[in-house]
């Protein structure tokens, strides 16, 4: 078993300093899609929080976002074009300030991309023209050719990243966004190549892992890092999208077409198993990784004695709430500090932490879904909507009804909205 303290080299060459992981975590900092002074602070702040950095979420084309987003200057980042890239070297160099990797990750949020609607009022697309209860919005399908623009558009980031300085990318195929949706079986109903059978619904992740590595090989460096993110499962109280059965397929058919450097679970806990298995998500992909992959757990690593746990399943641990509160958790615990660790946000703390208004907003709303120990505290400090229970709309013919505010809001079923 690894320590978390011991160095780790990528089957590309590139190589990391511990075991430690900082995962893609919301930071509701962009002014409409760029990053701001707010974005590149926290990052400043998060630079020894891993060996290895990943940034938000941040969508590749105009249709693939805003998602979580309450205001046009607490949006989602974006990189669908060029003008994005100045700022986005500002966070890169922030990210490595401290000698560490930074990875962009790159997304499309699909039916999840609310922003688009509470903000412009634009439509929402997804792979199938669904009514999704829990969303107060319309959501329409995909075309072909649009499909084949959103494939194109990753391949397109992958440069930008390359430009901005970034040492990789992650794809991001889990959290019920566009890639999830397209492999799940409750979001996608076509029937053409992008939809039907289990085989035609891998199709377009497949095709996006292709459209990036091909990018890659354009543009990036021989040690650019690429991983790939998914949610083991997707099982809601009223239908089944797909089981780890499933997920491992899929993993398994994108592993053996492309050297990936590493596969990340997005996990509630990092050791969680499914229902008809004795074995942890983490120790049921091991086996259609492909030689030399590595694997992210991530999910509730919040004490030094549980990411020491997690290392028995995994190469590396990503932190996540806990990053939040205090960044420097990894570098406490790797330097033998770990009695300074702070685990509740203070006011004081959001000081010397860099959080941005725009999370502080988001966890000390009235009602929050994504708890922060000690939030309770921040109340104080909150200035703009910050949560789905505040989300507003503008009134616009995408609505399914001229609601300002979303009624249902607890109905969300994505509870890691802010991955």
């Amino acid at each position: 078993m690894a320590k978390l303290n011991d160095s780790l080299t990528f089957k590309h060459g590139a190589t990391i300093s511990n075991r430690f992981v900082q995962p893609p975590m919301l930071t509701n900092s962009g002014i409409e899609g760029e990053a701001s002074e707010d974005t590149i602070n926290y990052w400043k702040h998060h630079a020894k929080s891993g060996g290895l950095l990943i940034t938000e979420y941040i969508y590749v084309t105009p249709e693939g976002g805003p998602a979580i987003s309450w205001a046009k200057d607490r949006t989602q980042l974006a990189v669908y074009d060029d003008k994005f890239i100045p700022q986005l070297k500002k966070v890169a160099t922030a990210m490595k300030s401290s000698g560490n990797k930074a990875i962009m990750q790159i997304a499309e949020t699909g039916r999840e991309a609310s922003g688009r609607v509470a903000l412009y009022g634009k439509p929402v697309y997804a792979p199938t023209a669904m009514d999704y209860p829990f969303l107060p919005y319309k959501v329409h399908e995909y075309s072909d050719e649009q499909i084949k623009n959103v494939i194109k558009g990753f391949g397109e980031a992958v440069r930008r990243a390359v430009e901005a300085g970034f040492d990789g990318v992650e794809i991001h195929g889990a959290n019920h966004y566009l890639i999830q949706q397209f492999f799940s079986a409750y979001s996608n109903k076509r029937t053409d190549h992008w939809g039907g059978s289990l085989e035609k619904r891998m199709n377009f992740p497949l095709a996006v892992v292709e459209s990036v590595m091909n990018a890659v090989k354009k543009y990036a460096p021989k040690d650019f890092i690429v991983g790939y993110r998914i949610s083991p499962e997707e099982i809601n109280p009223d239908s089944v999208g797909y089981t780890w059965h499933k997920s491992t397929q899929l993993i398994k058919a994108i592993t053996d077409k492309f050297d990936l450097d590493y596969i990340h679970l997005s996990l509630p806990a990092y050791d969680q198993k499914p229902k008809d298995s004795d074995k942890t998500f983490a120790e049921l992909f091991r086996p259609v990784l492909g030689e030399g992959t590595k694997e992210i757990i991530v999910g509730g690593i919040n004490s030094p004695e549980k990411a020491r746990d997690a290392m028995k399943y995994t190469d590396l641990i990503a932190v996540g709430r806990e990053n939040i509160i205090d960044p420097l958790f990894a570098e406490k615990i790797l330097t033998g500090h770990e009695d300074e660790i702070i685990n509740k946000i203070s006011i004081e703390q959001t000081k010397k932490n860099g959080m941005t208004q725009g999370m502080i907003d988001n966890f000390s709303a009235p009602k929050v879904s994504n708890l922060l120990a000690g939030d309770e505290s921040i109340k104080s400090l909150h200035i703009k909507p910050g949560a789905w229970s505040e989300m507003t709309y503008v009134d616009s013919p995408e609505m399914k009804w001229f609601l300002k505010i979303n009624k249902n809001s607890s109905e969300k079923d994505d509870q890691n909205c802010f991955f």
